[in-house]
């Protein structure tokens, strides 16, 4: 029902990212194919789509870590490829497969990511510090992040994406390797930054916690959006799950695998 409500209020607000017939090739293949979306500002949107399917190709081509191939990407009418430094300071970016400097601590970490970002001295250290409790991170910020689970990294990659206080957060899988507690504390820390005004578009494969917290969601197969809007309006009385598994053709995954039965059917 909050959820519902949130988005029902944003499309009322302004959009905050746009992108318009972004597509990406390698080559032959077609990784996302003249993609479309809208997200409003105080939106919360998910990303779902089968493995393969471009959801990470579409999150890093908006937030300006891949460059497409062709389309436009836009947040709050600042072109991400044609004002880069500009874009990127309205972004907090989780990328796939992150890639931390490790060597630093969790407290120079966060001290790096706000400088790079152009953050105020005046204001780094107590942002950094407001950040790892918020998160958990606050035993652990004299520690080499080398020395993080994989779960804590996550944590302190997030952290590091929000100390510019940035208007969006594109997220590519947020809570993967994160334990459910853990889970818990971010899903209400990202609702608090949704509340706020700020946008989300995060990519999952929990349909689940797409359905519970997400108002929008956009269903990619094949490099293209299949289905969106508001997760009641994709989800079109079903579960989002059986809605996903017949927009992704995923139903009849297990057919054709009959032999593979216990030991008593084989004997």
């Amino acid at each position: 029902m909050r959820a519902r409500e949130r988005g029902a209020a944003a499309l009322q607000r302004p959009v905050v990212l746009r992108t318009e017939a972004l597509t990406k090739a390698y080559g032959q293949l077609i990784a996302a194919r003249e993609i479309s979306l809208e997200v409003h500002a105080g939106s919360f949107t998910g990303v779902v789509g089968p493995n393969g399917a471009g959801k990470t190709t579409l999150l890093s081509m908006i937030s300006g870590l891949n460059r497409p191939t062709s389309g436009s990407v836009t947040v709050s009418g600042v072109d991400v490829w044609a004002d880069g430094p500009s874009a990127k300071r309205l972004i907090g970016s989780l990328p796939d497969r992150l890639r931390l400097f490790d060597r630093l601590t969790g407290a120079q970490l966060l001290t790096y990511a706000g400088v790079l970002q152009g953050v105020a001295r005046s204001t780094l250290a107590e942002r950094a510090s407001e950040l790892a409790e918020a998160f958990g991170l606050e035993s652990a910020l004299d520690r080499p992040v080398s020395d993080y689970s994989a779960g804590m990294q996550k944590k302190i990659g997030l952290a590091c994406s929000m100390i510019h206080a940035p208007e969006m957060l594109v997220l590519d899988e947020p809570f993967e390797a994160v334990d459910p507690v853990s889970a818990s504390n971010l899903t209400e820390i990202l609702e608090q930054f949704v509340a706020g005004g700020g946008s989300v578009v995060m990519s999952s494969h929990s349909l689940d916690l797409i359905q519970r917290v997400c108002d929008h969601v956009a269903v990619i197969q094949g490099g293209v959006v299949v289905a969106q809007g508001t997760v009641d309006a994709v989800r079109g009385g079903a579960s989002l799950e059986e809605r996903f598994a017949e927009l992704t053709q995923s139903a009849d995954a297990g057919k054709g695998l009959e032999w593979l039965r216990g030991s008593a059917d084989s004997a």
